[in-house]
This record gives C-alpha cells, sequence and structure tokens, in this order.
C-alpha cells in the first residue's frame, strides 16, 4: 500500500514540475540567463536600441542586449566593458531630458 501512495505523490510531483515549465514558458519567462556570449568589441554606430534586463529569479547578472539597425539581430553586451558603459550612460542622459 505504501508503495501506491509513494508512486502517486512522485507523479502528482512530476506533474506539477512539468505543468509549471509549460506555464512558465508560455508567459514568455525564461527560466534562464539569455545571455551566453557576450560582446566587448565597440560596435555603438551599429546599435538601434538597447534593453536591460536588471538581476532576477532568473539570472544573478544585469543583462544588457542590443537590436542591431540593419539586421535588428539582437546581441549581448559585455557590461564590463567601457564602451558600453558609455552607451548606458548616454541612453540614461537622453532620457532624463
Amino acid at each position: 500500500m505504501s508503495g501506491k501512495v509513494i508512486s502517486i505523490v512522485v507523479l502528482l510531483a512530476f506533474l506539477a514540475i512539468t505543468e509549471g515549465g509549460i506555464v512558465r514558458r508560455s508567459l514568455g519567462m525564461t527560466p534562464h540567463c539569455r545571455c551566453i556570449q557576450k560582446e566587448s568589441q565597440p560596435i555603438g554606430r551599429y546599435i538601434q536600441k538597447v534593453e536591460l534586463i536588471p538581476v532576477n529569479s532568473h539570472c544573478d547578472e544585469t543583462e544588457i542586449i542590443a537590436t542591431l539597425k540593419n539586421t535588428g539581430q539582437e546581441i549581448c553586451l559585455d557590461p564590463r566593458a567601457p564602451w558600453v558603459n558609455k552607451v548606458i550612460q548616454k541612453i540614461l542622459k537622453q532620457k532624463r531630458r
């Protein structure tokens, strides 16, 4: 009897985990960092827009994702690169105006 109870509990736990993953994906949430590789070489003149994703429960790093003008490709930027910090400061100055 106790083997059946354990089997049912394991099955229910598996279903709960699986369903949670489906819901998370359907809401557009990613359960990990989006940026695996980060660009550190200056590409400032090719950037159309920049998105800052702060530290959250899925990623313990601030992510900076740039969309390129001509291609629309998204590239992760290295937040430690000096030129990236200059781009961020420029964007923040423009938003204050």
